[in-house]
């Protein structure tokens, strides 16, 4: 009986263990879920469901060397908006996006969401991230 118990008590351990997450994963998973709902209220209308834009007007979101390239500036285009020529995935894009009106944390999920989906893997854009990089929008 005292074997069984020890037995039972040692598999609950493995079992707990092993469906913890760290706290970058608990992170992680909580801006990206905030930022699926954000991006289809704020986003999905211009950029597609699946981030594929639309034809020459509206760049797509899948290209991981735009948004790499521009990680710092990413926050800045969210909430300022963007204008003027802009290549991705070797297309030239010369069209306004509209800034939004998010504060900064709606920013740093929508961010994690779009950086992270669509073939993207870019990892957490934090708060703490976001309003740096906001400190430095021209």
């Amino acid at each position: 009986m005292k074997l069984v118990f020890c037995g039972l008590l040692a598999m609950m351990v493995v079992i707990l263990a092993a469906s913890c997450q760290n706290e970058q994963e608990i992170e992680f998973n909580r801006y990206y879920s905030g930022g699926s709902a954000l991006y289809q209220q704020y986003c999905q209308n211009c950029h597609g469901k699946e981030g594929l834009g639309l034809q020459s007007l509206i760049p797509p979101l899948t290209d991981s060397t735009y948004l790499k390239n521009n990680k710092t500036k990413l926050a800045c285009f969210v909430q300022k908006g963007l204008e003027g020529k802009i290549t991705v995935n070797g297309r030239v894009f010369d069209d306004q996006m509209q800034g939004d009106d998010l504060s900064p944390i709606e920013i740093a999920k929508v961010l994690t969401y779009i950086t992270n989906s669509f073939g993207n893997k870019l990892g957490t854009i934090n708060l703490e991230q976001v309003q740096g990089d906001l400190k430095n929008c021209k």
